[in-house]
């Protein structure tokens, strides 16, 4: 089964480079534009929309660099309480740190990190320490006085004019942040601030990814979007500004929404003339939505990423880090779009092998667990677990044996080195659950490429598998987690434990 793709990059590139271009000169010397979303390893974007690479935004700005200053905001809460990024398992000051490495990488630096509503912070302290150290220069910004009802206050040297000016030198400045709530307006705004009170001609602009404005409200991509912002209850909404001003419907989130009139009078404040925004959605550069070329594909994947995002929720509520309210609402998204969690593709066999692992007496605590992946040709594998094995393990072994041709009953592993690992953790480790994880067993397999043709051939099958989905009939252990994440694929799991034991999972 051929890939279906749904979107197309280089027109995306050419239609949003000219966007931007065109609202620098809108503005004459200086636009601060305010990045929403992830700037690098987009991959909800990528499962909504295939096709689009996670990482475009930074070919867009590497195809701008000359013209471009990038500013990085990260909230002094979310360090302080170790927010965490899902798809990488890694909180946000971490991802914080990530993101201006991939900078470099692609020839691009961060001129300056700020540190936004700062209060002292044990672990943001520690943060801009750590930073400064390495020669990054940062900022802290404190609570905007005066924020959100006195403009007067706001927009004065008690407000924006409180937090140091940071130098810029390009004529576009990108303000991005590893999360929503990172800070990133309030710095646009104070940047304008003072740029304006220097006399220079600057504006600002928003680039945001989802909802797509030129998308029908309930089309399913943009429906993913508040599936995936359910813990926020952000709602898409119909622009009403938009609506007035041009008698037009466009789609946008209701925290914008709501905002603006608060926005618009600022950005007078500041500028001292009339907005030249009539509506959120006059504020965008987003060109997303003339990057999709089939429907109906860009459809069924949103779909997916909805039945998935309930799973994902699911099990975070299961962990404590999320309340009943919204799986509750990750629900009625699901079920408004007719949708149910049995509808992706993996749920159902996976639970099949989780009864079979059952029926077999094999597992662990009495515990039985299943796992299904399915390739790019529709071909759905499955594994369980068993004495020696966890079900991901087992699960990705007879991927990569059905990818290269290897026969089932041939062993990837001999049992001489799962014997040599499950003493290794036993009596070394002194470790309790000696059942091999995913991350052990790959490290195992690649070990035995040296003396194993058929493991060899298996490894270099496993670049196949990028991309595809997963269910497990549980939540995984850390080391499956880091294993499928290393992986690449899109993994969704029932809210259910693979053993009894609070501390070892």
């Amino acid at each position: 089964m051929e890939c279906r793709v749904g979107f197309d990059n280089e027109k995306y590139l050419k239609e949003q480079s000219e966007e931007i271009v065109q609202r620098i000169g809108q503005f004459g010397e200086k636009l601060f534009l305010e990045f929403g979303g992830k700037l690098l390893y987009d991959y909800h974007a990528a499962r909504v929309l295939p096709g689009y690479d996670p990482n475009v935004k930074m070919r867009l700005l590497q195809k701008l660099k000359d013209k471009v200053d990038i500013i990085l905001c990260i909230y002094a809460g979310d360090i302080e309480r170790k927010k965490m990024r899902a798809d990488f398992g890694i909180s946000y000051d971490t991802d914080a740190l990530k993101l201006i490495d991939n900078l470099r990488e692609w020839g691009l630096d961060v001129c300056a990190v700020v540190i936004t509503r700062f209060e002292e912070q044990a672990a943001a302290v520690q943060f801009k320490n750590k930073l400064e150290r390495r020669g990054i220069s940062v900022y802290t910004h404190k609570f905007t006085k005066g924020y959100p009802t006195d403009v007067e206050t706001i927009v004065s040297e008690q407000g924006y004019g409180a937090n140091a000016c940071i130098p810029t030198t390009k004529p576009i400045v990108v303000i991005t942040g590893p999360g929503p709530g990172s800070g990133k307006l309030a710095t646009a705004l104070s940047q304008l601030y003072h740029e304006r009170k220097r006399g220079v001609s600057a504006g600002y602009a928003k680039f945001e990814t989802f909802p797509i404005w030129n998308l029908p409200l309930k089309h399913p991509v943009n429906v993913a979007y508040e599936a995936a912002t359910a813990d926020l209850r952000d709602v898409n909404i119909i622009d009403s500004h938009h609506l007035e001003a041009y008698d037009k419907k466009t789609v946008n989130y209701n925290r914008d929404v709501e905002a603006f009139p608060l926005l618009r009078r600022i950005i007078e404040k500041i500028t001292d003339k009339p907005c030249p925004y009539k509506s959120p959605t006059d504020m965008g550069v987003n060109r997303a939505g003339f990057g999709i070329v089939d429907d109906q594909v860009v459809r069924d994947a949103a779909v997916q990423e909805i039945v998935r995002r309930y799973f994902r929720y699911s099990c975070e509520y299961a962990v404590g880090l999320t309340d009943k309210g919204t799986v509750e609402r990750a629900d009625l998204i699901m079920r408004e779009i007719g949708a149910k969690p049995e509808d992706r593709p993996v749920v159902l066999p996976a639970r099949k092998a989780a009864e079979d692992a059952g029926q077999a007496g094999k597992g662990r605590d009495g515990i039985f667990c299943g796992s299904a992946l399915m390739l790019r040709d529709g071909t759905v594998i499955t594994g369980k677990n068993s004495e020696t094995m966890h079900a991901a393990s087992c699960l990705i072994l007879n991927a990569a044996k059905h990818l290269a041709g290897i026969p089932s009953e041939i062993d990837l592993l001999p049992r001489s080195v799962i014997d040599s690992l499950t003493y290794f953790k036993r009596e070394v480790l002194e470790g309790r659950r000696l059942s091999l994880d995913l991350e052990e067993t790959l490290i195992a397999l690649s070990i035995s490429t040296a003396h194993n043709p058929a493991a060899q051939a298996a490894v270099e099958k496993l670049k196949e598998i990028r991309g595809c989905d997963v269910h497990l009939t549980h939540i995984p252990t850390a080391g499956d987690d880091a294993g499928l994440r290393k992986l690449g694929l899109n993994l969704t799991c029932d809210p259910d434990f693979s053993t009894r034991s609070l501390f070892l999972h």
